[in-house]
């Protein structure tokens, strides 16, 4: 038992606990350094002595080196890579360098961890204990993060250390490790001063340290008898906070040089690898007895005395040597430590410590660090190949190398998800680039960073100069930053900066296409340029081609952007919905992983057209996974507002659109947010009944028409603006939409446009029209609106019998697929026509929660245990626990009535995002 830590060590007790009775979790302690995480680990530790338990610790000197942290995890397991599914192993494998091959996907990295530790505990409960997570290399952390969200089913705990938050670890539940409460702080002291302790000295100390216990144990180690009897006064200021380091530093120096020269060694080399630490110690004349001295002090400790295992005492005394150490000293130790790494695993280990020797640019050793950065990359670990790189230009002797290799680190930085790296590469880089191809390479970057930063708007000025300075030196780079171009200016338009769209597409126009991708991203042009009806063919030949067997490749924005805005313009639901699931298989199988996550939204909105919101859900929770995994921020309230919406979510939509229009779309020059937002918000005001309101939102539409967005709000502008009182803006919409719908020709056009002439002339054999081309769609949404209109002007006609039977018909659609809002427009007018709807009988079925949504989706759809497991990153045990809790809480008691369901009871909605 700790001293003063009975509420965390009840927590700790609990925890355990809950693992040996067969349910995983994750807890993260956190607090400042030096206040006891490590001990309570400890502790944690000790009450779990009957389970396998795994210990690592993270170590700034291995911050470099690629899934470093996750291999120390798993090294202690048996080796069962065998039994994993082959990509799973191969993944792995490739991850940690023992074999060669495509940089791996990072969630099959996670899932063949996550099998490997539930296949032991499945044998024997498991405790992870994970210390000093902040110097774990980032690539360990997101996959141990990706683990530790997909613990439910099985008896396997997690317990991670920080000192500082770590965004990856943002969502797990945490124990905050505070200083001692001033009696415990004094106790403490009392118990491990060497002398007599005076009660006015003890409360003073106590006071000082805040309780932090590693001050107050050096203070009682380090203060003379005298000081803690309180007969000669304490230093003034008492070595706290920063000055703890110095006065830890006063202890190493007065050690023998022998034994400082030691300390540095271990300072520098990771403290798993002993073998290193001692080969390299030998090289400097130094041996284990130069460890005893620092023993004695209790700067390190021994963990093995037959093996000679030392390590420090506490981390904080590791930072402090090495961060004193003369630069001359620490060449030294770290060109041992090149020279004791000889084997061929510890390659990228010996590149970073010879450059840590070097002095000054040295060729050879900046290009053995731009080897080591390759084998990161093809390991998947783009923060380790930042660095590399980045070293590796510090130590160039050519400009030319040195800024080839700014570039290429900034890249990396880009790819790992660290636009402000990025961005300072880029700029170190900038004033030596003196030839075109190099500079325009900078530029491209440049405008990466503020598409990263969500601020799209200055990305088309920059790119097309970069276009312009690569002129014909490079064809295939001055094609793609011309897409990329016309990409970004889509989604900011009128607010792109430096250039105009119009101007962006020109450029995009005089470029020759090369792919079906070019070919899609310049119908857009021509819509910009020359107008809707110049650019349908080749919108058709490209989306047709891309749905088919045409080469995908995600090389700047996502394709599914453009693809989905050009099926959505000539309302072709069916190539959209082969398109993008083309384009999915493309971004799993190649781990595209910030691409995938548009891909799903686009998905999760063809769900929410096809009334699926349930699956419109699942798809829009997996991407909260990819964010854990991308590092990147969530987009959730322009992802999410077109399901809020349907949803019958008021309040909610109303605060999100307000959050796209006035803050996202005006600051950053997301103009397409807004786009989303006024789509969503003319439904939401439509299912209301607000006509007026409506129409304000799709009339702005109308006029700056938007590829995508601009022909999917013209037929809500028919039935707002008749509905308003606005005879002639609903002609205005109503011929745009016939020239438009007759050109695409497509099922969904031509049952729109029947049922916008059926609301302006009032002509049944319109809404018969529109109910039969929506017959034929999966279009579910479209199919209910059309029965209800219908059903509302029968009742208008005095048509009651029929007009029943179409709004009972909408009503039934709305009430199953959770469109509540339009559900209620349905009953009332339904009661109108003489028909009383009888609300359901008996209390309502639990809401599943948002995972639960997701099993329950993908078990409708008929997929097994297994096949969910592999599509949500989950364990199979995991499944079937979520499987039982969903028949509970929906009263079913088989898969086939789960697959009848049209959809789920209120699953939470998914909330607005930052």
């Amino acid at each position: 038992m700790l001293m003063g830590r009975e509420a965390e060590t009840r927590t700790l007790t609990e925890f355990a606990a809950q693992v040996r009775a067969g349910r995983g979790g994750t807890l993260v302690l956190e607090g400042e350094v030096g206040v006891g995480k490590s001990r309570l680990l400890d502790v944690a530790a000790g009450l779990c002595a009957e389970l396998t338990v795994i210990r690592v610790a993270g170590v700034e000197a291995e911050l470099p080196l690629t899934f470093a942290g996750l291999h120390r995890v798993l090294a202690p397991l048996p080796p069962r890579l065998e039994l994993l599914p082959g990509p799973q192993a191969e993944a792995l494998r490739v991850a940690f360098g023992l074999v060669a091959g495509s940089p791996p996907d990072r969630f099959l990295v996670g899932l063949a961890t996550l099998g490997l530790l539930t296949a032991l505990a499945a044998e024997r409960p498991l405790l992870c204990v994970v210390d000093d997570v902040h110097w774990l290399d980032r690539e360990s952390v997101e996959v141990l993060a990706f683990v530790a969200r997909r613990l439910g089913a099985e008896p396997l705990g997690m317990l991670l250390s920080t000192r500082e938050p770590v965004p990856a670890l943002d969502s797990f539940p945490v124990l905050a490790v505070r200083g001692l409460a001033a009696p415990e702080a004094r106790g403490l002291l009392a118990s491990a001063a060497h002398s007599p302790l005076d009660d006015g000295v003890a409360e003073v100390l106590a006071d000082e340290t805040e309780g932090n216990p590693l001050a107050l144990l050096t203070l009682a180690a380090g203060l003379s008898p005298q000081q803690l009897a309180g007969h000669t006064p304490l230093p003034a200021p008492l070595p706290l906070g920063p000055r703890l380091r110095a006065y830890l530093l006063e202890r190493v120096r007065a050690l023998p040089l022998p034994t400082q020269s030691l300390l540095l060694v271990a300072a520098c080399a990771p403290p798993h690898d002993q073998s290193l630490l001692w080969r390299a110690a030998a090289l400097l004349g130094l041996s284990p007895a130069d460890a005893d001295a620092a023993v004695e002090e209790g700067i390190l400790h021994v963990n093995d005395l037959l093996s000679g295992t030392v390590a420090f005492h506490h981390p904080l005394a590791r930072s402090a040597v090495y961060g004193a150490a003369h630069l001359a000293d620490r060449r030294r130790v770290h060109l041992a430590l090149a020279r004791a790494s000889t084997a061929v695993q510890d390659e990228d280990t010996r590149a970073w410590h010879q450059a840590a020797a070097t002095a000054g640019p040295e060729e050879a050793v900046a290009a053995d660090l731009e080897r080591a950065a390759e084998r990161a990359r093809t390991r998947g670990g783009y923060s380790a190949q930042a660095r590399f790189l980045a070293k590796a230009a510090e130590l160039s002797p050519d400009p030319a190398g040195r800024d080839r290799r700014l570039l290429a680190a900034a890249a990396a930085s880009l790819t790992a998800g660290d636009a402000g790296a990025a961005g300072r590469l880029v700029e170190r880089a900038l004033p030596g680039l003196s030839t075109p191809v190099p500079r325009a390479v900078a530029q491209r970057i440049k405008a990466r960073i503020e598409t990263a930063r969500e601020r799209p708007a200055h990305a088309p000025a920059l790119l097309l100069a970069a276009v312009a300075t690569v002129g014909d030196q490079d064809e295939k780079l001055a094609r793609l930053m011309a897409r990329e171009a016309m990409e970004a200016a889509l989604i900011s338009r009128e607010h792109t900066a430096g250039v105009t769209l119009e101007e962006v597409a020109d450029a995009v126009l005089a470029v020759r296409p090369v792919s079906e991708v070019d070919l899609l991203v310049q119908a857009a042009a021509t819509r910009v340029r020359s107008g809707f009806l110049a650019a349908v063919p080749g919108m058709k030949r490209a989306v047709a081609a891309l749905a088919g067997d045409a080469e995908i490749t995600e090389e700047g924005m996502p394709v599914a952007i453009v693809g989905s805005y050009s099926a959505d313009d000539l309302w072709d639901e069916r190539a959209r919905r082969a398109l993008l699931a083309r384009i999915e298989r493309f971004d799993r199988d190649n781990g595209a992983l910030s691409a995938l996550k548009v891909t799903l939204v686009c998905q999760a909105t063809g769900e929410v057209w096809a009334g699926r919101f349930h699956r419109a859900q699942a798809r829009l929770a997996e991407i909260a996974d990819l964010d854990s995994v991308t590092g990147e921020l969530g987009k959730g309230p322009a992802w999410e507002i077109e399901l809020l919406a349907w949803q019958g979510s008021a309040d909610l939509t109303r605060q999100t659109a307000t959050l796209l229009t006035e803050t996202l779309a005006r600051r950053n020059g997301l103009a397409a947010t807004a786009d989303q937002a006024a789509v969503a918000m003319t439904v939401l005001e439509l299912s209301l009944g607000n006509y007026r309101q409506a129409l304000s939102w799709a009339k702005p539409l109308f006029d700056s028409d938007p590829i995508g967005h601009g022909n999917r709000a013209l037929a809500d502008l028919v039935e707002a603006a008749g509905r308003a009182g606005e005879p002639e803006v609903a002609e205005a919409g109503l011929a745009r939409l016939t020239e438009r719908a007759v050109a695409a020709g497509t099922p969904w056009a031509l049952g729109l446009l029947a049922r916008a002439r059926a609301l302006v002339t009032g002509e049944e054999s319109c809404y018969l029209e529109a109910v039969d081309r929506f017959a034929v769609t999966d279009l579910a949404t479209e199919r209910a609106r059309t029965q209800l209109l219908y059903g509302e002007w029968l009742r208008r006609r005095k048509q009651r019998a029929e007009a029943r039977t179409r709004l009972r018909t909408a009503y039934e659609m709305f009430t199953a697929m959770g469109a509540t809002l339009f559900a209620d427009r349905a009953r009332v007018e339904l009661a109108a026509a003489g028909e009383h709807v009888t609300p359901r009988v008996g209390a309502p079925p639990d809401p599943l929660t948002t995972q639960e949504a997701q099993i329950a989706a993908l078990a409708a759809e008929g997929a097994t245990n297994a096949e969910i497991a592999a599509r949500l990153y989950l364990t199979s045990s995991t499944v079937e626990y979520h499987l039982t809790k969903i028949f509970r809480k929906l009263r079913l008691t088989s898969r086939r009535q789960l697959r009848g369901l049209g959809g789920f009871p209120d699953s939470p909605a998914p909330r607005p995002g930052v």
